[in-house]
């Protein structure tokens, strides 16, 4: 159990270890749907993601969904879909669970399916036509915008909507106390220091990337660049444990793990939808969902967000 933190997900009988129930316990939560697992063989397995999902709503005194979630897919499943009667929604934030369970639960007869991937491999998704609702977090550094310059570019040809999910504040983990003094993303630069960085296609990642090329930093002069975990947890758990110096990443996750959190921007969590002549039901819901107060109170619950722009379009193609 010494390194289990560091691991993207884990079996039955680890989650038991670090919950400290029995492993039946385990099986019963997976089976009621308040822990989101999945097979491997004859291994059950549950992300790390999903691990934190459960602890926030009993955090939250339960105010989520207890039922059998959604079902998650990966990138592979996507394309031999069939897409008459299911919709992707891609994107890794627990604000994406809450929308897809109101989308199952209003009846239009579609299956929300999650896919858990980055911010510009999700768009990357949409144009290949294997996502229909993704989430997104990209930092522009040259327009100091978020979102809109890679949608805009991406999306050419597509017709699409642009709404706020929410905002979060980013920056980077450090370990406890902060004894490397991080302040500003030019520490990370810094002779000696090791990170530990998202993978390639993450909202994080595209973060880090921008802010390097603005500080004039060189990737290949950072010891451990090229040393990737798939979700913030993940990165902030290979700092508790000292096996890295810094990582990038959203404040929530250093609330659940043992390491100290450096603010540094604001980030715009937006969501893109396609348009099509089939969907505009859907697309109301979103909206409607977005801008209810059930659903902001849910959000409100998790705690760590910013809500004020919540159901806003901020783009929209004719």
């Amino acid at each position: 159990m010494s390194n289990l933190d560091n691991s993207v997900s884990y079996t039955t009988e680890e989650i038991a270890q670090l919950l400290k129930v029995s492993k039946l316990t385990v099986y019963d939560l997976i089976k009621k749907g308040e822990i989101r697992a999945y097979r491997v063989g004859r291994q059950m397995r549950v992300d790390a993601v999903d691990l934190s999902a459960y602890k926030e709503r009993l955090k939250s005194g339960g105010d989520f969904p207890t039922r059998q979630p959604v079902q998650a897919i990966s990138e592979e499943q996507a394309p031999g879909l069939s897409r008459a009667s299911s919709i992707i929604i891609s994107g890794q934030d627990l604000s994406l669970d809450i929308l897809a369970n109101t989308i199952e639960d209003a009846g239009l007869g579609v299956r929300p399916l999650r896919s858990f991937t980055g911010s510009l491999n999700s768009l990357i998704k949409m144009v290949q036509g294997e996502a229909d609702i993704v989430s997104t977090h990209l930092f522009d550094g040259e327009t100091k915008q978020y979102n809109l310059p890679y949608i805009t570019r991406l999306l050419t040809g597509q017709s699409y909507l642009v709404v706020n999910l929410l905002g979060r504040t980013a920056g980077m983990y450090v370990q406890k106390g902060n004894p490397k003094e991080f302040s500003t993303w030019f520490d990370i630069g810094q002779p000696g220091i090791r990170l530990i960085n998202r993978e390639k296609g993450s909202g994080a990642r595209v973060l880090l990337d921008e802010q390097l090329r603005l500080a004039s930093i060189a990737p290949s002069a950072i010891k451990g660049y090229e040393d990737e975990e798939l979700n913030h947890m993940a990165v902030a758990a290979r700092i508790a444990s000292g096996q890295a110096d810094v990582g990038v990443g959203i404040e929530k996750a250093s609330r659940l793990i043992d390491v100290e959190f450096v603010p540094l921007i604001q980030e715009q969590y937006d969501l893109v939808l396609l348009k099509t002549q089939d969907n505009e039901r859907l697309r109301d819901l979103v909206l409607e969902t977005l801008n209810s107060q059930n659903f902001q109170e849910k959000i409100s619950a998790i705690g760590g967000y910013d809500l004020s722009n919540t159901g806003s379009i901020l783009y929209e193609t004719p």
